[in-house]
């Protein structure tokens, strides 16, 4: 254990990279964290949350510098990510996809150990896991997942902040998911595998969350984790009402069709009449006004959307605080 984390040993999949001898924290899916460390980086980001709005500033990460490698565009992740190490005093590289060595085909592990000379942890957002798997093998840095198609780690950990501040303890509450069993869902499953809350899933047949995750996710959990196929049962007894796009990056292909297939899946107002009048909804946008959400759901008191988007730059300023400065 280092700083509280569990200190990962690089995968024998990459056996070159035990040359290095080093060992590094990394934060490639939820999974990599147990009870207490998920608990800890969402109090330690409400700490910041609170300093920040009293006026502290906060230069733990002085002298260090990020490098943000993003394959796939972002707004919100890209902004609160560098306003998280700006707000920590430390200084932010960005590269695009077209930007670096990956478009011309360079192996990751070259690119992760050269990257590791010149920064203090490398935030990735890309396509494939394996990206960062093999990334993270090879770096003697810290590798976070900034988002895969597989996990969005660092996204559900500020989901969750958001529902202890409106609704308290998260053991407490039922957590709904309603949509495509993708990343962000993945991701839920986990959590609720680790923290213990109750999660209840709603997906199209066909596009249920990963079977593998489900599965570890449902032997280790204290409270039930479920996969139905009715959105109304889902939302029934939920106190928390999470949705998010039906096609995400790169399923722009699938559009049409999907459009079709999740038409009954639409958190508005006939769905939320089956759910208790105080459960709040999620979506950690952007949002398809009129598709997965209405606009009269999304602009409604009972969204929390916009809560969420701040509330990753304190989470990630907890992330990097972690991982780069070991506190």
């Amino acid at each position: 254990m280092l700083g509280g984390l569990q200190v990962k040993r690089r995968s024998e999949k990459f056996p070159l990279a035990k040359k290095t001898n080093l060992m590094v924290l990394h934060l490639q899916s939820l999974q990599d964290l147990n009870r207490a460390e998920l608990k800890d980086f969402i109090a330690r980001a409400m700490e910041l949350k609170k300093e920040r709005l009293a006026g502290v500033v906060h230069q733990h990460l002085a002298g260090k510098t990020v490098g943000l490698i993003f394959e796939k565009p972002s707004t919100r992740t890209r902004v609160s990510f560098e306003s998280a190490m700006y707000g920590l005093g430390g200084q932010v590289i960005f590269l695009s996809g077209r930007d670096t060595q990956l478009a011309r085909s360079e192996p990751l592990k070259d690119m992760a150990r050269v990257m590791a000379r010149y920064v203090d942890a490398m935030v990735v957002r890309t396509f494939g896991q394996e990206v960062v798997t093999e990334l993270a093998a090879y770096s003697s840095v810290p590798v976070i997942n900034a988002l895969t198609d597989l996990h969005h780690p660092c996204q559900i950990l500020s989901d969750i902040m958001t529902v202890i501040e409106k609704k308290g303890p998260i053991e407490k509450l039922k957590i709904a998911w309603v949509g495509d069993g993708n990343n962000m869902a993945n991701s839920w499953i986990q959590a609720a595998g680790r923290i213990g809350f109750e999660l209840i899933l709603a997906c199209p047949e066909g596009y249920d969350p990963n079977p593998e995750i489900m599965a570890a996710a449902q032997q280790e959990a204290v409270k039930p984790i479920t996969l139905v196929r009715s959105p109304e049962e889902a939302v029934a007894q939920a106190d928390v009402i999470n949705v998010d796009v039906w096609a995400s990056m790169g399923q722009e292909d699938e559009q049409k069709e999907r459009l079709s297939i999740f038409q009954s899946y639409q958190v508005g107002r006939e769905l939320l009449a089956k759910a208790p009048a105080e459960a709040i909804i999620l979506h950690c946008l952007p949002a398809h006004r009129g598709e997965e959400i209405t606009e009269e759901v999304l602009e409604s008191d009972r969204c929390v959307a916009f809560d969420q988007a701040e509330n990753k730059m304190h989470m990630h300023k907890a992330i990097l605080e972690r991982l780069i400065g070991g506190r």
